[in-house]
């Protein structure tokens, strides 16, 4: 199996300096880093390590960032990394092993807490063992905050973190609207659970392969939430809004309209009282639902399952 990294950097060089040589020592058969528009020294960084730079003009989101990088992937297997993930030594390997099952699509790592790139940083607190869905249409970290030695099982899935997803590209090339893998209608928080479920609705399965261990810091979670700006909490809020736009169903939706009614409500009056910010959310995802609507139309007549799985994560 051919298998490469893209790995993202906006402004990382700092990290990028640990983060990429750990990812080269891996063995991958080639590798590529994103340049977005960077102002430091990431290019200089990718000709040290020998690693090819795909250089982009203007800083795009990381929705588009990435779609542009996979169109020029050659390889079986792509690990999609960003500048703050940590892989260690083993990660590929365990991987690989994780697609022998033609239907695995996609793996997920364990993702482990650090505050930093430095052994003295990292924290013994899992940051992620797989992305989970719940019936109020949530993603969510998995085991996120609990001990690091917990989530020791491989087993199925709902899908990877963004930070450090491994993925199969006939996989992704099967899940891809319109050449975009990444949906750019909705860029920022969440692409990655839209991904996921669009895979689910394919027929495309998750593994969490624990053996495959990645260190990250985490800049949006429920434990940093509070620091992170409004804007961002307001692009998680709509993004949610559009995925189920796109990627839902009254059928599937009849079974769980208690709760995802009650969290809707609570969301409401969440935002009406605490966080003004998110009610922009409402707005932005009205003036993108036509198109996620067109996209909608175009995901759901190639969907081979009858009912996506809620709840799939892995046992503590």
């Amino acid at each position: 199996m051919r298998t490469t990294f893209v790995m993202l950097s906006v402004d990382e060089a700092p990290l990028l300096e640990h983060s990429l040589p750990a990812a080269v020592a891996e063995g991958f058969d080639a590798g590529v880093v994103i340049d977005n528009a960077s102002t430091d020294a990431t290019g200089e960084l990718a000709d040290q390590f020998g690693v090819p730079r795909l250089r982009l003009p203007r800083r795009v989101s990381y929705n588009e960032a990435v779609n542009t990088a996979l169109r020029q992937v050659d390889a079986d297997a792509v690990a999609l990394l960003t500048g703050d993930t940590f892989v260690s030594p083993g990660y590929l390997r365990a991987c690989v092993a994780a697609l022998v099952d033609p239907e695995v699509g996609s793996v997920a790592p364990k993702l482990v807490r650090t505050l930093g790139p430095a052994q003295a940083d990292r924290l013994s607190l899992i940051d992620a063992a797989a992305m989970s869905f719940d019936r109020r249409r949530k993603n969510n970290l998995v085991g996120h905050g609990t001990p690091a030695n917990l989530y020791s099982t491989p087993t199925e899935a709902f899908g990877p973190d963004g930070a450090a997803a491994f993925w199969r590209v006939s996989a992704l090339q099967d899940c891809a609207v319109e050449g975009k893998y990444f949906d750019e209608n909705m860029p920022g928080w969440g692409c990655d659970a839209d991904l996921a479920w669009r895979a689910q609705l394919l027929g495309w399965r998750t593994m969490y392969e624990p053996a495959a261990v990645v260190h990250h810091i985490r800049t949006y979670s429920p434990t940093t939430r509070s620091a992170v700006r409004p804007e961002d909490r307001r692009t998680q809020f709509r993004n949610r809004l559009l995925m189920i736009a796109k990627n839902d169903t009254l059928r599937e939706m009849a079974p769980d309209l208690v709760p995802l009614l009650s969290y809707e409500v609570l969301a409401l009056g969440y935002a009406v009282l605490r966080e003004h910010e998110l009610l922009g959310g409402y707005a932005e995802a009205w003036r993108r639902l036509p198109e996620a609507r067109r996209q909608r139309r175009l995901i759901q007549s190639r969907r081979r399952v009858s009912r996506v799985p809620l709840g799939l994560e892995p046992p503590r």
